[in-house]
């Protein structure tokens, strides 16, 4: 096990040596069950399984809620199951901190609330950043971007005030994606 911390809790992440598929379908059922307790049904919820589960590819799944499109993703992980494991849990704990009272139904939304093409955003992002379209470090993009706003800054003689709001935006983004 692997124990990592994303969006505020400590998650146990299993390597999974087999069935694969089986897991996979059982964390999607999961997250369906989860999302029910918000009274949300199979076809509010946007989850498409992966046909091979030992894959490297980040998990993902969409909702809407009440007007909102809120999504959640996840792919440090080596394979497919393990990310959609993660993307399971963080759900299961998020919805019952809403049920403990521990977190207000606005912060829910604004935690995961997404408004576009996610995934475009994302992709300029990284392009914005200079990062190769799969990293997945967020080592990596912090030292890129502490090095970009740096120089852009602009306070500094070749600062750019557009341009530091653009990578200071990307930044953002990468980062809420990848904590």
């Amino acid at each position: 096990m692997v124990k990592t911390r994303i969006k505020g809790h400590d998650i146990n992440i299993p390597v999974i040596k087999d069935s694969y598929s089986r897991r996979a379908l059982k964390y999607k059922n999961n997250i369906l069950s989860s999302l029910r307790i918000l009274e949300l049904t199979e076809d509010d919820v946007e989850l498409e399984l992966e046909s091979v589960a030992i894959k490297n590819l980040p998990a993902s799944v969409s909702w809407y809620i009440e007007g909102f499109h809120l999504h959640f993703s996840y792919g440090n992980c080596k394979k497919y199951v393990e990310n959609l494991f993660v993307v399971s849990k963080v759900i299961e704990l998020e919805i019952n901190d809403l049920i403990e009272g521990k977190k207000e139904f606005e912060d829910f939304i604004n935690d995961f609330k997404e408004e576009g093409n996610v995934e475009e955003e994302r992709k300029q992002a990284r392009e914005t950043l200079g990062v190769e379209h799969d990293t997945k470090d967020l080592n990596v993009i912090n030292k890129k971007y502490k090095r970009m706003s740096k120089d852009l800054h602009p306070d500094m003689p070749n600062g750019n005030v557009e341009k530091f709001k653009e990578i200071n935006k990307a930044h953002k983004i990468l980062k809420r994606e990848l904590e």
